[in-house]
């Protein structure tokens, strides 16, 4: 969530007076209010709603809900003229791929609105830009820039220019060393041979994303009427998006959007043109709105419900026209949810069921709780980690990246994944061994447990499993065979267990599809009522030397559902 902050005085002239009524409306928009003071007024902003982080984005949404200006916002595109250019040089390709640009004039600035122009390009950072890691973001003068421009990848020591707040030249190297912002952001270039720059015609450099415009040419002001926006990252899609929310912010200022031609250096005949607001269309269903919401509308009342979100409903043929600068709406569901907030969810009337049941709390869900209860006696953390994982820490991390057993029990991908996380996790131990990575600097000793689902495709079916894994650090097999008998005694089914001595053939496999991240010798298999729950062991040295732990890791994973059934039974 992010804050942000409006003037209240513009605030009371442009939308209306801050009422209490104004307020509560403030929140029923999904925008709470954080606080009000004499003369501004904080908003939280939801991550879904990325256009409603700048004064302007908020004023354009917040009154099509008022009533006041509905219907879907339309913004004048003016074609490139000639060298309204950016060269996509191919040097990029393997630290900062993509750019997306636009070019602004006649803007009219003042403090208030170089304010706001500061305080969206920061809150876009923060969010749809994951701290500048995903979408980094510039804002030049155009009249100290000569167009076209190139956006190429240059080594560190060959990139020399002043960087904001300072007065003399560095090399790339020194800005990530020297300026306060190149050491903040100095991670997301560790290890890239060479570093972005865009670059004019004059040879005057621009800036070095994701981490800081020139002092020559990246500093706005009062006086600039005309401005070159680019956002760089891994993601088109996410970069057009975010220049979207930017020049509509500024156009609401006055601003005049020019197109730009992006142009690849080496790939003939590929070219882009940003920005591009060609609403996106979804069809909305009156009978499913009606059902889902509980609600009795019209299609004329739906029409109105639908505007008042700053969409456009075409009655033809069902169908929505939803801003370019949206990035929230996926699915009819995501219209559906609009319709709610336009209603109004202070009107919708609370019913109680027709029907007479007696609740209890899941018997499956009390055991997983006591098992929960009994490891955190014993004074382990539980964590939960994220369903959605990737290659790398799956499998690369982990040595089984090239295992044959893998086929039978493949990794499930996420089709059209925005993030590299794109796969379904498979296990639970590789996100252990993440957890330990990511607290190397923590106290010791550090020992952890989660209890969560897995995913498996075998023989074209997806599988979910019910697991449960533990892991000490430092720790050995004594300590972590002793969490394990501990658990199952305290469980009653302590005489239910056998651990068997691990005997590694070709045809072994563990839970996944592998058992050679454990030690040889220093594991063993965990059978319950006759069948393979999972293993028990220490991690072996060369798969924490992957993971850059340094500190020896002892950790058991099993499967819950034999153990749930028996236990329901009692």
């Amino acid at each position: 969530m992010a804050i942000i902050t409006l003037n209240k005085k513009i605030f009371e002239k442009e939308i209306g007076a801050l009422t209490d009524e104004m307020q509560n409306k403030i929140a029923m928009f999904g925008t709470p209010i954080e606080d009000v003071t004499e003369d501004e007024v904080h908003v939280e902003v939801f991550p879904n709603r990325p256009d409603l982080l700048s004064y302007q984005g908020f004023k354009r949404s917040f009154l099509a809900f008022l009533g006041k200006k509905t219907g879907l916002k339309k913004y004048k595109l003016n074609k490139p003229e000639k060298d309204y250019e950016v060269i996509i040089d191919s040097s990029v390709k393997d630290v900062r791929p993509h750019t997306a640009c636009a070019i602004v004039r006649g803007l009219k600035l003042d403090d208030e609105k170089i304010r706001e122009l500061i305080e969206i390009q920061e809150k876009l950072h923060l969010t749809i830009g994951r701290r500048r890691k995903k979408v980094a973001i510039g804002i030049y003068p155009l009249e100290k820039i000569k167009l076209p421009i190139t956006f190429k990848a240059m080594e560190p020591d060959q990139i020399k220019f002043t960087p904001l707040e300072m007065n003399n030249k560095l090399s790339g190297l020194e800005i990530l060393q020297r300026h306060p912002t190149g050491k903040e952001y100095a991670h997301l270039l560790a290890g890239k041979a060479k570093f972005p720059i865009f670059i004019d015609l004059n040879n005057q450099i621009l800036s070095m994303p994701p981490i800081i415009n020139s002092q020559l040419t990246g500093r706005v002001s009062s006086e600039t009427k005309d401005v070159f926006v680019e956002c760089s990252g891994f993601d088109f899609e996410t970069l057009k998006i975010c220049l979207n929310i930017i020049v509509t912010s500024l156009a609401e200022v006055g601003g005049k959007i020019f197109q730009m031609n992006l142009k690849y250096k080496k790939l003939i005949g590929k070219k882009e043109i940003t920005p591009n607001l060609i609403p996106k269309k979804l069809n909305i269903s009156i009978e499913n709105t009606n059902k889902l919401l509980g609600l009795n509308l019209s299609e004329k009342e739906l029409k109105k419900l639908i505007e008042k979100m700053g969409h456009d409903y075409n009655s033809r043929d069902k169908s929505v026209e939803i801003p370019a600068w949206r990035t929230d709406i996926l699915h009819e569901v995501d219209l559906i949810e609009d319709v709610a907030i336009a209603y109004g969810y202070e009107n919708f009337v609370p019913e109680i069921p027709e029907i007479s049941t007696t609740g209890e709390e899941n018997k499956a869900a009390v055991i997983k709780k006591k098992i929960s209860e009994v490891l955190s006696g014993l004074g382990m953390t539980e964590v939960s980690n994220y369903h959605l994982t990737n290659k790398k820490d799956q499998l690369e991390r982990m040595g089984i990246e090239k295992n044959e057993n893998h086929s039978k029990e493949s990794l499930i991908k996420v089709e059209k994944s925005k993030t590299e996380y794109n796969t379904l996790r498979a296990d639970l131990t590789h996100l252990l061994l993440k957890n330990f990575s990511e607290n190397i600097d923590s106290e010791y000793p550090q020992e952890i447990f989660e209890i969560g689902r897995i995913f498996q495709e075998k023989d074209n079916k997806i599988q979910e499993k019910e697991i449960l894994a533990a892991a000490v650090s430092p720790g050995n097999y004594t300590r972590i065979r002793q969490v394990l008998e501990y658990l199952f005694r305290t469980i009653g089914l302590n005489k239910k267990i056998i651990l068997k001595e691990f005997e590694k053939t070709g045809n072994h496999s563990n839970l996944h599809g592998f058992s050679n991240h454990f030690i040889e010798g220093r594991t063993v298999e965990i059978i319950f009522n006759g069948k393979t729950l999972g293993y028990l062991g220490e991690i072996h040295p060369r798969i924490l030397k992957n993971w850059k732990i340094k500190m020896p890791i002892a950790l058991f994973e099993i499967e819950l559902e034999e153990v749930l059934e028996k236990l329901m039974k009692y």
